[in-house]
């Protein structure tokens, strides 16, 4: 996470005690399965291929290193303001490719198109000016991939409410047609969408499965999918590109 928003010290917590995020150090087949998919659809969304990549809230540095290893990118800079996820981050990869720092998404060091390509996930609703974040983000880079949760799945909504993961970590969701009026007002354009997944993270083995075989048909349905998937998965054009 990024950004001392009302989500980061339980995430601080997790890598004190688990040696990682809970969802991605001995992570449950549920979580395993969920977050595959958003990688899978972060790396549909943009060519990263030779790219100078930004991550601004990485974490753990787990879904970092898996980026490098699929997309192929030159290099990927990762952005935390957690000390304790640093340090993960820098143990999973000596990669010369990979870099590791602690820092703040809403004020960055960095000149303006100094990446050719940022990435957030899973981080805006987790933080107090989600905006700054991402004004920051289309600043040093001309492109800008977003994972967040899906705002238009009521169960997602439900589970925002009853479950202790979730209000323990601050979860909440926003509406796509909110976050794509956010682009708009920071002068960029979605360039391309996508509403993925069906695994709950931290859900039985036996639902997981079911789930994810359910998913491809969910995905692929028009109108469905915004209301059922878990996560809008979206790739923001600066304006001037």
């Amino acid at each position: 996470m990024i950004g001392a928003g009302p989500g980061f010290e339980p995430f601080e917590q997790d890598v004190l005690s688990n040696g990682g995020y809970r969802y991605t150090t001995d992570a449950p087949l549920s979580s395993q399965l969920a977050n595959q998919r958003i990688t899978d659809a972060s790396l549909a969304s943009a060519d990263w291929a030779g790219k100078r990549v930004i991550d601004l809230g990485c974490g753990d540095g787990t879904y970092t290193v898996a980026l490098l290893e699929l997309g192929h990118p030159a290099s990927i800079h990762g952005v935390e303001p957690s000390a304790a996820a640093v340090s993960s981050a820098r143990a999973r990869s000596c990669d010369p490719r990979l870099s590791f720092v602690e820092g703040s998404a809403y004020r960055l060091p960095y000149d303006d198109g100094e990446f050719d390509l940022a990435y957030l996930r899973g981080v805006l609703h987790h933080m107090d000016r989600p905006l700054a974040a991402l004004s920051e983000a289309l600043r040093v880079a001309p492109v800008v991939v977003v994972v967040e949760p899906n705002g238009y799945n009521l169960g997602l909504k439900v589970l925002e409410k009853v479950s202790p993961y979730h209000r323990e970590h601050a979860e909440r969701s926003y509406a796509p047609r909110q976050l794509d009026r956010w682009v708009v007002g920071l002068g960029g354009t979605v360039v391309a969408r996508r509403y993925v997944g069906f695994v709950p993270m931290f859900c039985p083995d036996r639902y997981a499965q079911v789930a994810k075989r359910i998913e491809p048909a969910l995905e692929q349905r028009q109108g469905l999918r915004q209301v059922t998937c878990a996560q809008y998965v979206f790739a923001i054009a600066r304006a001037d590109r």
